[in-house]
């Protein structure tokens, strides 16, 4: 009996009832509070790791625009949705793309690929302000050169199939665009958030290592949702890069809700995060 009280005690019951569960459950030896990112940092532009990050940055969203654009273009000549991955394809290429590039930069970057998370994490001090310009500088960049490279080789097709640029489809408003982008990007940024919190990384070892997963994830979910809306944006850089190369009127008259949108559900994603989730108190010593 005393071996068996010894392993309840050691297991299920080693905090007190009175002791909170999850995020509460941790103590000061566990985790510590990192410092917020200083507003500018003027040693990050001597520094090798800041300039490999934006490359690191433009590459993927490189990549991340040839990838989905092209899935795009190819539902888009399909005679029917049968013929093709339809909507469903799309999403995954775009989820399944960002799974691999967040996984594969998270690393150098943080893994970013987007300048509405970037912008978020900007807000919840988490990188500074010269970071997050060069950041989304590059994203850009990135995003539209990938565009450039497919329209360099569909070259009349590239017109014909849209370009994969995001327009608010008809039956739906300005405002009906603007609240999915919204909604759509809020769910992205509080997964980024989620997924890479310090806190849980400290309690749960597997965190870091799955961040990409749910992150992937919540992209390819937002897709499923918006796709009939607006083509999905929730990425000013992708919404960006297709309409510079496109570069038709109509891709040009909604492409404020490409960029407002987000930022307004990146903003709304930090302050959640930051003032109810990361809220939770430390438990309460008796």
């Amino acid at each position: 009996m005393e071996g068996k009280e010894e392993d309840v005690r050691l297991g299920a019951n080693k905090f007190s009832e009175r002791q909170p569960i999850g995020t509460s459950a941790q103590t000061d030896k566990d985790y510590k509070e990192p410092p917020p990112a200083p507003l500018f940092e003027p040693g990050e532009l001597q520094s090798w790791s800041f300039w490999r990050a934006g490359i690191a940055e433009f590459v993927a969203t490189f990549l991340f625009l040839y990838i989905t654009i092209l899935t795009v273009m190819g539902v888009s000549r399909s005679p029917n949705k049968c013929a093709s991955v339809g909507i469903q394809g799309i999403a995954w290429a775009f989820g399944g793309t960002i799974f691999a590039l967040v996984y594969s930069t998270a690393g150098i970057s943080g893994g970013h690929i987007n300048p509405a998370v970037t912008f978020g994490l900007f807000l919840a001090r988490k990188l500074s302000l010269t970071r997050a310009i060069f950041y989304i500088v590059m994203q850009c960049l990135g995003a539209i050169c990938g565009a450039g490279v497919i329209k360099g080789f569909e070259k009349s097709r590239y017109q014909v199939l849209g370009g994969g640029a995001n327009v608010v489809n008809h039956g739906y408003t300005k405002g009906d665009g603007l609240g999915a982008e919204i909604i759509g990007t809020f769910v992205l940024v509080y997964t980024v958030f989620s997924a890479t919190d310090a806190k849980r990384n400290a309690r749960d070892s597997h965190v870091p290592i799955l961040a990409p997963l749910p992150i992937g994830f919540a992209v390819f979910l937002v897709h499923l949702a918006t796709i009939p809306i607006t083509g999905t944006g929730i990425n000013p850089a992708r919404s960006l890069g297709a309409a510079i190369i496109y570069n038709k009127d109509h891709a040009w008259d909604d492409h404020w809700v490409f960029w407002v949108g987000p930022f307004i559900g990146a903003a709304l994603a930090a302050l959640y995060h930051q003032i109810v989730i990361r809220a939770i108190p430390f438990k309460t010593r008796a």
